[in-house]
């Protein structure tokens, strides 16, 4: 197939296709790991995300190339994992933008798409780094961009592109000094590729075979919900109300669209005549994507219609339990919640780390943290649960920060502030000095921080493949010691290795407190002679316990 111009129903299948290409390949980025350990996600976040976007797009009726970018832009940025996730999104969104009001492009016009991918990938990253994803799709969109002429086809432009990908991929290891000290290419780089190389088999006449994660759907693409008729009967009250959801397109007759302000339909939804709950609203151009827990469903929908039609709308009876895969966080947002003026959502995994966050105050937990990196849009499903004016995160894993913060931008219901928290064991002990006293937001986060910054964080696994980081020479099967995310130690005695971690701190005499959380693999012998040579080695230390069942780390440690 050569393609002079692609449309909207060609960009849906090459999109289509490179989704494909990367879940036949995403355990391969996940080996991609420079840590060896077994918490590779990278292939598993960029999978996600792409498919986020691949969800809307085949429901999607238009054949415009405007409408299939901007459904596509959207899945992908409530679908952002990680930060090679939230990055892909963030090179989604820019091409897509520039698709806008386009029914096609020609190679040009789509070599201009990708530098605009560029440009916006860059912008959204605080510290671009080198040796990543960034640079393997800025360098490979220069490289084709420069070479196309009036005369060039789409498929020249994927074709180039991918040829510069992947020798730009292979440098990866040059760039950063981890990965070479590690012998392994950059993981997000070989997402990408993956994806590009989707794209030029579509091109070339090949079929993936791969079949898409996009949840469990009917024929229409919906999901298919389980009524149980007994929850609501004829006796019944409403107690809960009605989720109430829809998308409204802003009429210019009706508004003057790009002034909006969306904190308009807020204040409604929060009025005596609405009462609404859980109220989440998100302006993106003339499109405004509404949720909200109201008694009169009815009067929701006809104030909103001063301002534009309806795209789609859903309400739900949140008496019922209409899914009978409905998660936790579902269940939550169906209860009403106090109104507070701070709450905490925190990111954790293991039942006893989320049983000692929610008895130190944290009101809603977003299930997640190594091997499973929550999405943007999981944070604002967490959010919506709240009825709270200020809202703080802690997303305990350097890989998830990005994810919060994406989706801090996008909810408009309260401030929501991130806290600089990369590790569990980090929040572990800012959650236990929680002080709201001074009622400012900013010397409360300002407090946080500092808390987390006089935390050292240490963490303990088993090594999956031999390398050598860090200076560290590294054995499979070796118990790998991480103190605030480098590798310090790699020792074969799994009844020391506790102590062995302690002694690479180089003020551990000027510690006083140790907490231990206990991971679900970690044996009771492993737990008791640990803790033992500690107690004989470190007799300054006041040790505390706690069983906290998590995966992948045998023991996580909050050395304070």
């Amino acid at each position: 197939m050569i393609l002079k111009k692609m449309n909207g129903v060609q960009f849906k299948e090459l999109i289509v296709s490179g989704a494909k290409n990367l879940r036949a390949h995403y355990q391969e980025v996940d080996n991609l790991n420079v840590f060896p350990v077994p918490d590779g996600d990278t292939g598993t976040n960029m999978c996600r995300t792409i498919e986020g976007g691949v969800s809307n797009i085949i429901k999607e009726e238009s054949k415009s190339l405007s409408d299939i970018a901007k459904v596509l832009s959207k899945g992908m940025l409530l679908g952002a994992r990680g930060n090679s996730g939230v990055i892909l999104s963030q090179i989604y969104r820019g091409i897509c933008r520039s698709f806008e009001g386009k029914q096609e492009v020609d190679a040009k016009q789509l070599a201009e798409a990708y530098r605009i991918g560029v440009k916006q990938a860059y912008a959204a990253v605080i510290t671009p780094v080198e040796g990543t994803i960034l640079t393997v799709f800025r360098e490979a969109t220069e490289y084709a961009a420069k070479k196309m002429t009036k005369d060039s086809t789409i498929n020249e432009f994927f074709e180039l592109h991918l040829k510069q990908a992947s020798k730009s991929l292979k440098m990866t290891k040059e760039l950063l000094p981890v990965l070479k000290e590690a012998g392994v290419i950059d993981s997000g780089g070989a997402g990408y590729v993956y994806i590009v190389k989707g794209i030029v088999k579509y091109l070339g006449g090949e079929v993936i075979e791969a079949e898409l994660d996009l949840g469990k759907k009917d024929e229409k693409g919906e999901e298919k919900p389980t009524i149980d008729f007994s929850a609501f009967t004829r006796d019944d009250e409403v107690t809960y109300g009605y989720c109430t959801e829809f998308i409204l397109r802003l009429q210019t007759k009706k508004v003057n669209v790009d002034e909006f302000d969306v904190q308009t339909i807020i204040d409604i939804l929060n009025s005596k005549e609405i009462s609404g709950d859980s109220i989440v609203a998100l302006k993106d151009e003339d499109v405004v994507k509404v949720h909200v827990h109201t008694k009169d469903p009815g009067l929701v929908l006809h104030k909103m219609r001063q301002f534009g039609e309806f795209l789609t709308t859903k309400v739900e009876n949140m008496s019922l339990q209409h899914n009978e895969n409905m998660t936790e966080e579902e269940k939550l947002a169906s209860q009403k919640r106090e109104h507070k003026k701070y709450a905490i959502v925190a990111v954790a995994q293991g039942e006893g780390i989320c049983s000692q966050f929610e008895a130190l105050g944290v009101d809603v937990i977003v299930k997640g943290n190594q091997t499973m990196n929550p999405s943007t849009e999981d944070f604002l499903k967490a959010f919506k649960q709240l009825d709270a004016e200020n809202i703080i995160v802690f997303p305990n894993n350097k890989n998830i920060i990005m994810a919060a913060k994406q989706a801090a931008g996008l909810y408009k219901a309260a401030k929501v502030k991130v806290a600089a928290s990369n590790f569990i064991p980090q929040c572990y002990s800012a959650l236990t000095m929680l002080d709201f006293s001074s009622d400012d937001l900013e010397l409360i986060m300002g407090n946080f921080n500092a808390a987390l910054r006089n935390v050292v964080s240490g963490s303990i696994t088993t090594a999956i493949r031999s390398t050598r980081l860090n200076g560290v020479n590294i054995r499979k099967g070796d118990n790998l010691c991480i103190v605030d995310g480098k590798v310090v130690a790699s020792t074969i005695n799994k009844y020391h290795c506790v102590g062995d971690l302690l002694r690479k701190i180089p003020d551990i005499q000027d510690k006083q407190l140790l907490t231990v959380f206990f991971g679900k693999d970690c044996s009771e012998a492993e737990r008791k002679k640990n803790m033992d040579w500690v107690k004989q080695k470190f007799p300054h230390l006041e040790v505390g316990c706690v069983d906290g069942g998590q995966a992948v780390y045998k023991f996580l440690l909050a050395i304070e």
